[in-house]
């Protein structure tokens, strides 16, 4: 992921761009699969290397193939990036290890979903319990989201003017 992402940086082809940030989120997918995540791996492969490769593609259609080279190197851009970097990984110090039994979510909510979830949603799997009940109002939001993100992009890529109609001249 590493190598694709530092591919998508320096390569100034828009098209090999989408097509590298599409095997991006594949491979994402395909990280999440493995984490036992694969609600979240499919959302990832249909929005990510689906809906957002086709929208950038369309996007590239109507635009030129190619980045313009900026006349110097953004200074201010680059600090920002790297100081949220180092706050993003300085955050992370404190998490508790991957699968650690003694982590909070595994000491707190997991047992009350596990014995609770059932019972009262009614519905006999605990994934589907915690996301379709639970994580309802979550997963309506994030439908949400989705939808003004594509009304946005159909906006911005279609032809709003109004033309106005020319009237034979009175010759």
């Amino acid at each position: 992921m590493a190598v694709t992402a530092f591919a998508i940086i320096r390569i100034r082809n828009l098209y090999a761009v989408v097509m590298l940030g599409s095997i991006y989120s594949l491979l994402a997918a395909s990280v999440f699969v493995v984490m036992d995540a694969v609600d979240v791996a499919f959302t990832e492969a249909a929005v990510g290397a689906g809906a957002s490769t086709v929208l950038a593609l369309g996007t590239l259609a109507l635009t030129t193939g190619r980045e313009k080279r900026p006349t110097r190197t953004p200074l201010i851009p680059t600090i920002v990036v790297v100081v949220t970097g180092i706050a993003l990984i300085y955050g992370t110090l404190d998490l508790a290890h991957y699968g650690d039994p003694n982590a909070p979510a595994q000491k707190h909510v997991a047992p009350t979903y596990l014995e609770e979830a059932p019972i009262k949603t009614g519905i006999p799997n605990v994934v589907t319990a915690v996301l379709a009940s639970y994580r309802g109002y979550d997963t309506l939001g994030e439908t949400t989201v989705i939808f003004t993100a594509g009304v946005g992009v159909l906006l911005l890529l279609g032809n709003w003017r109004r033309r106005r109609r020319r009237e034979p001249d009175d010759a």
